[in-house]
């Protein structure tokens, strides 16, 4: 076999399929890597996506690591835990459309109270129901890369006054401010950074106690930017009056508990279940990607990257070494 895919949902097999050179011989499976439970990589090059954990003892049996997404701070994690130099890829123009959208969605069913609208619907009770409108409220994107700068977009469009928080002010467009000032201006808080090891916990209570009273947080970028149980005692205090996340903290644990039904034996899914009986937050299984027009961009992606490591033994988009 010459590459095998780990986490391929139904759709996306499909889609890589459809792309895929017919020369090449894949394998696909919906489980992560500790799900399927290998012994051994079942081809020297493995395709996964941010919840598989490659284990330690891989390192010498693979010859590339395709990772089917924008983030690859997993990849490198793995690197430098095993000393691996196997190359690696990753697809960093695939979906910045999709995930933005996300964004807003998820911001927007915050604004206008969509989880109560459809609760209610059983006795068409409007009472609690009246929301927010985008035109004139501030909208702080916190890492203006390529889905922060299409989050910046939209809601330009929607009349809103964006603010951008970035280390590199690198978009002419975009109004930067420093964190601090960003926090206090914001009605809405759309975390679109990656992740690092200078950066996990960076939304966590102490930052985010400074946000504007009453503020959304969106984050749909890492989970380990925003504490979970941090983000549960913002809500009970009231300091911010709506969380909605696709993403998570220790997702490859967490999203393996909840499949398995044992929610219980995880603490963070614990947490996580407690958010999403709240009627002021929004939680998706780390979906924003998925549309159609994204899914078909990617799996065209992932074809020429394994097509290009297979012949040349490289990579067209490379994980940064270190």
């Amino acid at each position: 076999m010459d590459i095998y895919f780990y986490e391929a949902f139904r759709e996306e097999t499909e889609a890589l399929g459809r792309h895929l050179n017919p020369g090449i011989r894949a394998g696909f499976t919906p489980l992560t890597i500790q799900e399927a439970a290998h012994d051994v990589p079942p081809s020297p090059l493995v395709s996964i996506r941010t919840q598989s954990v490659i284990p330690a003892s891989w390192t010498g049996r693979i010859s590339g690591i395709l990772t089917r997404s924008t983030g690859y701070d997993h990849v490198k994690r793995f690197r430098r835990e095993t000393g691996c130099t196997a190359p690696a890829g990753y697809l960093p123009l695939y979906c910045a459309s999709a995930v933005a959208e996300q964004a807003l969605l998820l911001w927007l069913g915050l604004l206008r109270k969509l989880p109560a609208q459809v609760r209610q619907l059983a006795d068409f009770d409007r009472d609690g129901l009246t929301g927010g409108e985008c035109l004139g409220r501030t909208l702080l994107v916190a890492g203006v890369g390529n889905i922060g700068r299409e989050i910046h977009r939209l809601g330009t469009a929607l009349g809103m006054a964006v603010k951008g928080v970035d280390i590199v002010e690198r978009h002419p467009e975009v109004e930067y401010v420093d964190i601090g000032t960003g926090l206090a201006q914001a009605d809405v808080i759309a975390c679109a950074m990656s992740l690092g090891d200078e950066n996990r916990g960076y939304f966590d209570y102490d930052r985010l106690k400074g946000a504007k009273p009453g503020a959304l947080f969106v984050n749909i970028a890492r989970g380990e930017l925003s504490p979970l149980e941090d983000l549960l005692r913002l809500l009970d205090e009231n300091r911010l009056s709506g969380v909605a996340l696709d993403v998570y903290e220790d997702e490859d644990r967490l999203a393996v508990s909840l499949r398995r039904g044992a929610a219980a034996e995880n603490g963070k899914a614990r947490v996580l279940l407690e958010l999403s009986r709240r009627g002021n937050v929004i939680l998706t299984p780390h979906n924003a990607f998925n549309t159609r027009e994204a899914l078909e961009r990617k799996a065209a992606q992932s074809a020429a990257q394994a097509q290009s490591f297979l012949e040349r033994g490289e990579f067209i988009w490379k994980v940064p070494a270190g």
